[in-house]
């Protein structure tokens, strides 16, 4: 049975065609159970919306939820009078995707990702921030008091041009890459403990920094803060790295996005604080002789877009197939994702205290107002507000802060169509700035070549 205390919302998907954060999102409600309402799906493929509100319909009706799916054709039908919007958009496609990765790695820069910094992370914001702005600007439009939450990177600027377009927004960007720390943490516990009693959701981490180049300068869980037995353990595991499951060989999800914690026990034992994401994430922020010039022996994979491409192949037969013979998707297990959650909060009177990304107000010391900081923030029936965080120690904020700021300049510059400017950030980023100034600024126009149909037509001139 359905739970008899359930809130009722509409919610407006914006990229609603996603063959994978979509889905999880279906599959968490249907494991919460306590929200009801309409989700409108909207996304430049209508047919890809219109197949996942088919699928979403009958994970809802197999399981008994009141939740309605509906594909909208057009932002502003999505975005009217909602309570939340979700953004969930890919800037551009895998091909550009590929060309981020693929002319770097020509002049010898290597890439785990490519989503975030370095220069995959500009070129994809230069394509994403026009197009994230003019999304805010529907919701200030259509659904001003909205909730917004941003899973589109680059996290950052993203986040920033939300509010930069519309300053008055109530959004947030939402990544789990931390979790991966608080899974480690909840495990140490347990081994104390001699019993699985906590999970990652138990932990409590002080998270300070920006998207994918987070640290946490405390960890409690039990009644206790166990970041000096993690500082201890990443000291013994620093050569080797370490899982609580061995990484299989043969699963390719794996070998591309997991990891053995190499990198983070790395910097751990260096700086006397825990780095939170991933490795292949965190490797990108740093210069490429210290780790993604080496990444196999450093445990962790350099993700192609070749998988993505057949990934996502993958998924789109399956939703066909499902559709083709009116079936009920096998049920996702409940992720790791936060949204469901800050929905529960922001509407049940409920608090949780989780990681996100949101400008700065205080919330970190260090980094210019504005500057939009990942911290712990407090969802609650008040709103959604971040919680003081404190300061990096200094040889940490000295490596993380160039990032912010270059981040705050990538965003300013992309809105005001300044090339010049953005040449010169992209010259300044560690993992290009090895090349020298001509090979640099050659790679850049190169990269602004291969995306131009993707970008506004202030930024096209680049290429020249």
């Amino acid at each position: 049975m359905q739970s008899q205390s359930v809130s009722e919302i509409t919610l407006a998907y914006i990229g609603g065609g996603s063959l994978n954060w979509a889905q999880v999102l279906m599959a968490d409600l249907v494991h919460d159970r306590t929200v009801a309402g309409e989700i409108r799906l909207f996304d430049l493929n209508l047919e890809a919306a219109q197949r996942n509100a088919a699928i979403g319909n009958r994970l809802s009706e197999a399981h008994g939820l009141s939740i309605r799916y509906t594909a909208s054709e057009t932002i502003a039908s999505a975005l009217t009078g909602v309570d939340f919007v979700v953004v969930s958009i890919l800037p551009g496609s895998f091909d550009d995707m590929a060309k981020d990765l693929e002319l770097p790695e020509a002049e010898g820069i290597i890439q785990a990702v490519g989503d975030t910094v370095g220069p995959g992370g500009l070129v994809r914001a230069m394509r994403a921030i026009p197009a994230m702005a003019e999304i805010a600007e529907a919701i200030r439009k259509y659904a001003p008091k909205a909730y917004v939450c941003n899973l589109t990177n680059p996290m950052s600027v993203l986040t920033g041009a939300l509010y930069a377009a519309f300053p008055d927004i109530r959004a947030w960007g939402e990544c789990h890459e931390v979790t991966k720390l608080r899974h480690i943490i909840a495990w140490l516990a347990n081994r104390a403990e001699g019993a699985i009693r906590y999970g990652f959701r138990d932990v409590q981490v002080n998270v300070l920094g920006i998207n994918h180049f987070t640290w946490v300068d405390h960890a409690f869980v039990g009644g206790r803060d166990w970041l000096p037995d993690y500082l201890n353990f990443a000291a013994e595991n620093r050569e080797k790295g370490w899982r609580a499951k061995p990484l299989d060989p043969n699963d390719e999800f794996q070998r591309y996005f997991e990891d053995v914690n190499r990198v983070k026990f790395d910097l751990a034992s260096r700086f006397g604080i825990a780095a939170a994401a991933g490795d292949r994430h965190l490797a990108e922020f740093l210069p490429a002789s210290w780790y993604l010039n080496h990444a196999s022996e450093w445990g962790f994979g350099l993700t192609p877009v070749d998988w993505r491409r057949r990934d996502q192949a993958k998924r789109r037969e399956d939703a066909r197939l499902a559709e083709t013979a009116n079936e009920v998707p096998p049920l996702r297990a409940v992720s790791e994702e936060a949204l469901v959650g800050q929905i529960r909060a922001l509407t049940r009177g409920e608090t949780l205290v989780v990681n996100a990304n949101m400008p700065n107000v205080g919330q970190m010391q260090g980094f210019a107002p504005g500057t939009v900081v990942e911290t712990n923030v407090l969802f609650s029936g008040h709103g959604v507000r971040p919680i003081h965080a404190g300061r990096l120690p200094a040889a940490v904020e000295a490596l993380v802060k160039p990032h912010a700021e270059r981040q705050n300049a990538v965003l300013q510059a992309v809105l005001a169509g300044d090339g010049v400017t953005l040449e010169g950030l992209f010259l300044s980023d560690p993992l290009v700035a090895p090349l020298g100034q001509d090979r640099a600024a050659k790679l850049f126009r190169a990269m602004v070549a291969a995306t131009a149909a993707r970008l506004p037509e202030t930024l096209r001139r680049l290429s020249a």
